[in-house]
């Protein structure tokens, strides 16, 4: 069974809006556990302006399922990493100004950075994973720094996904075959919503975790936050 994540930080950015506490990013993620999620995703930014790092250290002692923390890994989010110990990193190369995460790793070119920094979380018993795109390079060299997973950037699949799906999802197949066979576990997320996940899955199965923020946050404000997750749970059991 897919494991469904559920990336808190847009609730935070609507608290940020207007200061305050409201709405509560720790009992969203109680909520979210309650409400069916297998784990919990973050993403703190040097900028914060979502997630900050203070969240992340107080909701570490509210997760029951999976706690899963997204960044890049510049100093201060390796201290954070190493102080919060979640079960699961994940390694993405974000530009300070990028407004969101828009691409993988070129791990042939990071291999050495990649590799230290993940030995030195293997060593608090921290899972890994690194962010990629498609390229059987670029998961080869990722399966060379020791990392126990890669995350799929899955945004090209869903930009192609409304034209012609069998095109859109034949790179990730091909992707998720390569790493399975290297030993790797997959993940996948971005831009996965309730229009294109089940089809990413019923060509990915074995997918390990999928984890999605922005586009559940979004349904949850028309369909509820209980009932959303649900929704999102059943395009997995669906596929």
């Amino acid at each position: 069974m897919t494991r469904l994540s559920v990336n808190i930080n847009k609730i935070a950015t609507i608290r940020n809006a207007r200061g305050g506490n409201v709405p509560d990013v720790k009992l969203a993620a109680v909520r979210c556990q309650a409400f069916g999620a297998a784990g919990i995703t973050v993403h703190p930014r040097p900028d914060e302006r979502h997630i900050r790092y203070s969240d992340v250290y107080d909701i570490r002692g509210v997760i029951t399922t999976e706690f899963n923390i997204e960044g890049n890994p510049e100093d201060q989010f390796i201290k954070l990493v190493l102080e919060v110990v979640p079960d699961q990193v994940t390694l993405v190369p974000d530009a300070h100004d990028a407004i969101t995460s828009n691409s993988g790793w070129d791990t042939r070119a990071h291999l050495s950075f990649l590799k230290d920094v993940i030995a030195m979380f293997h060593e608090k018993g921290i899972r890994t994973s690194i962010f990629t795109g498609t390229d059987p390079d670029i998961i080869e060299y990722a399966a060379r720094t020791g990392t126990d997973r890669i995350e799929l950037y899955t945004e090209p699949y869903a930009t192609m996904y409304p034209q012609n799906r069998d095109a859109a999802v034949q790179p990730f197949v091909r992707a998720a075959e390569a790493a399975r066979e290297l030993g790797l576990g997959i993940n996948a997320g971005h831009d996965l919503d309730l229009s294109n996940l089940a089809w990413l899955h019923s060509h990915i199965p074995w997918l390990m975790e999928v984890s999605i923020g922005h586009a559940l946050i979004s349904d949850a404000l028309y369909f509820g936050l209980e009932n959303t997750i649900q929704m999102y749970l059943r395009e997995l059991q669906r596929s």
